[in-house]
């Protein structure tokens, strides 16, 4: 191909591109900074499992004659669920009667011998040693109605057995056997006996998940969580962390530790077996001054997003150190340091899993099990405006929750851990008619919104820029053409100087909303 296509061809890019960007040109737009609660969760899923299980068993040996119950039927304590075979226990019962009768009636005879070997004894009649006989025969017969009557008692058990009760209130969840099978009791056959089903009490249930290892330390017993099941999936259900198992679980080669949530049931529309997608609060703000993450700038970004707003990035960078002068951002008491600064109790020799090259240049180091290509991918669904998956969001809380480990402005609490909270950040206010850069301290962030704890105020609009990479390309590109034109623009094109920016549309220049 000639050096003539080439240039030809790279022209016509140019004229495209810049009638492209007349028609799209890149925006800003002012929002007011406003109230709203902020939660940042560690996200995981699981499945639903009954709170109390109960095996049922029946003390009686047979064969069952009747199963009054079904699965999915709730039962109440003492309501009868199965029948077995009454032939052998209540012949048993008969047997240990008639034998109770024989005993009381030698009883009675013993005691008529004793009464009258006590009258002959006092008369010299008979000797000590047949008084003592007699005395004996007597306490035998006692002893003989005693045994008696414990078997009558035992009997009696064993046919009560037969008809199997429900131990609980709750839901047959599974029938193990049918009608006409022969069964064995754990109380009298070697082995365990023959389950007959298995009931649970549905009020409460849990969800079993595993919590990545690096958020594991957040979690608390007691913490809130929300749950969602594809049955239900515009309901969410509330619970609360019962406990963190101590045995971690390796999947994948990623540590994972089973945490168990407990969820009120009481109108049984969560099932076991059902699958969930849980978020575990492990940070929440309720009615604070937060603004889009969109808005925040660094110091790397803020000559670029001012070269957008048309303001003179020399003149913003002298108002940002006159009042980093009169407001200092760093603060040794409470660990916050400006940003890009390392904080006090980081460990900067942290290995991180990766390295994520941002579009201006900048490189991120990823936490491990997080990797570059994970991270672009969600970074594109954003930027189509396509809303992230469960899956996605955990990416990136897991990539936040890394990078606020190897420091740059985040705090940390006594332990050293990184906590849920932000740091200091920079954007452009718009005041009246009047824009200006705006020093400010954040608090807890989710992927979406930033908690500002100081800087603004609740009559303040903040504007959202474009991302710094975008910008940074643009200014590239244009660097390009203007090479490639000798500055003097393409034959036939026409710079949109007239636009209400004032920019020309080949500059990169912002609309103003």
């Amino acid at each position: 191909m000639s050096n003539r296509t080439v240039v030809a061809s790279l022209l016509a890019l140019v004229v495209v591109t810049g009638c492209k960007k007349q028609k799209e040109q890149v925006a800003y737009q002012a929002v007011p900074v406003e109230r709203r609660d902020i939660i940042v969760s560690a996200q995981a899923a699981g499945t639903i499992q009954p709170d109390t299980v109960v095996e049922v068993k029946s003390k009686a040996s047979g064969e069952i004659l009747e199963i009054h119950v079904q699965t999915g039927q709730e039962v109440k304590r003492g309501d009868l669920m199965v029948e077995v075979d009454k032939r052998v226990p209540r012949n048993n019962l008969a047997q240990a009667q008639a034998d109770l009768e024989v005993a009381r009636a030698q009883l009675t005879n013993a005691e008529s011998k004793k009464r009258r070997a006590d009258e002959l004894f006092q008369s010299k009649s008979i000797t000590q040693e047949e008084h003592e006989q007699a005395a004996l025969d007597f306490a035998s017969a006692k002893s003989s109605v005693v045994r008696a009557q414990v078997s009558v008692e035992t009997a009696q058990d064993q046919l009560d057995d037969t008809k199997v009760l429900a131990p609980i209130s709750g839901t047959i969840i599974s029938l193990l056997v049918s009608r006409g099978a022969v069964i064995s009791s754990p109380t009298s056959a070697v082995g365990e006996g023959t389950i007959l089903l298995t009931m649970a009490d549905l009020d409460l249930v849990q969800v079993k998940t595993l919590v990545d290892e690096t958020d594991i330390g957040k979690i608390k017993p007691g913490m809130r969580a929300t749950v969602t099941v594809d049955a239900f999936p515009n309901r969410p259900f509330e619970g609360e962390v019962l406990k963190i198992e101590p045995l971690a679980e390796v999947q994948q080669n990623v540590t994972m530790f089973p945490v168990l949530i407990r969820i009120q049931n009481q109108q049984k529309l969560l099932k076991p077996g059902m699958n969930t997608e849980v978020e575990i609060h492990i940070g929440r703000r309720d009615s604070v001054l937060a603004i889009p993450n969109a808005a925040l700038r660094t110091q790397r970004d803020v000559a670029s997003a001012a070269q957008v707003l048309g303001l003179d990035p020399h003149t913003v960078e002298q108002q940002l150190a006159e009042a980093e002068k009169q407001a200092p951002q760093s603060d040794s008491g409470n660990g916050r340091t400006s940003l890009g600064a390392s904080t006090p109790g980081s460990d900067s020799t942290a290995k991180p899993g990766s390295t994520l090259t941002m579009p201006n240049g900048r490189t991120i180091n990823l936490p491990a099990g997080v990797d570059a290509a994970q991270i672009k991918a969600i970074m594109e669904k954003r930027m189509k405006g396509e809303e992230l998956s469960a899956a996605d969001r955990a990416v990136m809380q897991k990539a936040f929750a890394g990078m606020r480990g190897n420091g740059g402005g985040m705090r940390r609490n006594g332990n050293g851990d990184a906590a849920l909270n932000g740091g200091n950040y920079i954007v452009f206010v718009k005041r009246g008619t009047e824009i200006k850069p705006v020093h400010i301290t954040t608090g807890l962030t989710d992927l979406d919104y930033s908690e500002v704890t100081k800087g603004l105020e609740p009559t303040d609009s903040v504007l959202l820029l474009p991302s710094a990479g975008l910008i940074q390309s643009q200014q590239e590109f244009q660097q390009r053409v203007n090479q490639m034109t000798g500055g003097g623009g393409v034959p036939g094109m026409r710079s949109n100087t007239n636009s209400s920016s004032g920019s020309s549309s080949t500059s990169g220049g912002g609309r103003r909303q």
